[in-house]
């Protein structure tokens, strides 16, 4: 999967896009009347990588939630631009009280929790909890894990979940990325992977590591905005989401990334 090339080009990236928002010009009432942080431009910040929702190829940021925001971003008459920073500062929302972004697309599920502090936009996936493990492990379920080490994404849901429901006997490690993550189950520093199907399953593709176990959580993803004033904002998106549904574009991206 080539993750630590990725891995070094994001953060060459993410390096950029920093010193272009330290210097951004947005105001609280651009010409689109959605007080962007840079005018004409839906300025939306993930966590990479992430696959197949954010990461990097060729030195360009793609993925399901990047191709996706880019369509909302066209249908609302903007450009579109990426930030990468760190997920506890996405589900916590301060990159949006620091106006580093407008929007935040990063395969986050809905929680009350996260709730309280930000304004999300109507559901656009649908996802279950999973288990990665080398291929031909026995590990099939969480019982399996009992004095285990199980890999989780600091602050996911995924890492709630493990928490919740892993073994007493189970040891919990969080790392800040998946290709952290990943990297130590390549490694043996860790057994098994907890964390959102998709990307597991991204991980399967060279036959060495499988998905062994799904569980159903009833999470959705969304779009997240600023809790107190992303009213007409949420609204826009909400009115593009439908109209990519409408006319096939939605579909055209899922089919593209989760076909198997």
């Amino acid at each position: 999967m080539l993750h630590k090339a990725r891995t070094a080009v994001v953060a060459a990236l993410a390096a950029g896009a920093l010193s272009l928002t330290a210097c951004g010009g947005g105001t609280d009432a651009d010409e689109s009347g959605l007080a962007l942080v840079n005018d004409g431009t839906l300025t939306v910040c993930s966590n990479i990588p992430f696959e197949p929702f954010e990461y990097v190829v060729d030195g360009e940021f793609t993925g399901f939630d990047v191709e996706l925001t880019r369509e909302i971003a066209t249908g609302m008459g903007l450009e579109h631009e990426m930030q990468n920073v760190g997920f506890d500062g996405l589900q916590s929302g301060t990159v949006l009280a620091a106006r580093q972004c407008d929007m935040i697309a990063a395969a986050m599920t809905v929680t009350d929790e996260r709730a309280e502090k930000l304004a999300f936009s109507d559901p656009y996936y649908d996802s279950l909890q999973s288990i990665l493990a080398p291929a031909g492990s026995s590990i099939a379920s969480l019982a399996d894990l009992d004095g285990k080490k199980i890999g989780v994404q600091q602050g996911t849901t995924g890492e709630s979940y493990a928490r919740d429901n892993a073994p007493e006997g189970a040891e919990i490690m969080s790392f800040q990325t998946d290709a952290e993550l990943f990297q130590s189950l390549q490694a043996g520093g860790i057994d098994a992977v907890l964390q959102d199907l998709p990307v597991n399953q991204d991980h399967t593709e060279d036959g060495k590591y499988a998905v062994t176990a799904t569980f159903e959580t009833g999470e959705v993803y969304a779009f997240a905005m600023k809790k107190d004033s992303s009213t007409e904002l949420a609204a826009k998106v909400n009115e593009q989401l439908a109209s990519l549904r409408e006319n096939g574009k939605y579909q055209e991206l899922y089919d593209k990334y989760f076909t198997e």
